[in-house]
């Protein structure tokens, strides 16, 4: 059996990467960061910065935008994997037209087999208005279906807000 899957929710600027990575540091495993964000513009650049300053030393950072398998395949028990996020990977599997069932299914079978302690931060997006346009409404749905996948394989659930928070599935500590 693998080792915990944590799924960290919230919604953006919620706190839930900053508490992700509490909870990858308290661990005292060899921490790796598997970053899915990918720097098309000068404000993303600046985003991906200001998460590698907070971070600080002591982090293993493994760039998957896509093919998230190989990185989880590759940890170990030794290790706790901080996955940030999943949003972004939906994101950048729907901007490269993949077949986000097929992608979904292989990400979660990887997930379900990594020998390592892995920590998803995710974003609530189902909680807001109704988008206007088509893309935008099929990618909220595709990620609440990811989400819920995630959550059930998922050992603990955490939704943060404002900074707080609060166990859905599973203990805080």
């Amino acid at each position: 059996m693998h080792p915990a899957v944590t799924l960290v929710l919230g919604g953006a600027a919620s706190g839930k990467s900053d508490f992700a990575e509490s909870l990858a540091v308290h661990s005292g495993k060899a921490r790796v960061y598997l970053a899915t964000a990918q720097a098309y513009d000068a404000e993303m650049r600046h985003k991906i910065d200001r998460h590698i300053a907070r971070r600080g030393a002591g982090w293993t950072t493994v760039e998957a935008p896509l093919d998230l398998a190989p990185a989880l395949q590759g940890l170990t028990g030794q290790q706790v994997c901080l996955l940030d996020c999943a949003t972004m990977w939906l994101s950048n599997q729907m901007m490269a037209e993949t077949d986000i069932g097929t992608a979904q299914a292989g990400f979660l079978s990887a997930l379900d087999a990594c020998q390592a302690q892995v920590i998803v931060v995710t974003n609530e997006v189902g909680q807001g208005v109704v988008p206007d346009n088509a893309l935008a409404r099929q990618f909220r749905e595709a990620q609440g279906r990811l989400n819920i996948a995630l959550a059930t394989l998922a050992d603990r659930v955490v939704q943060v807000t404002a900074g707080l928070p609060l166990a859905l599935k599973g203990k805080l500590q």
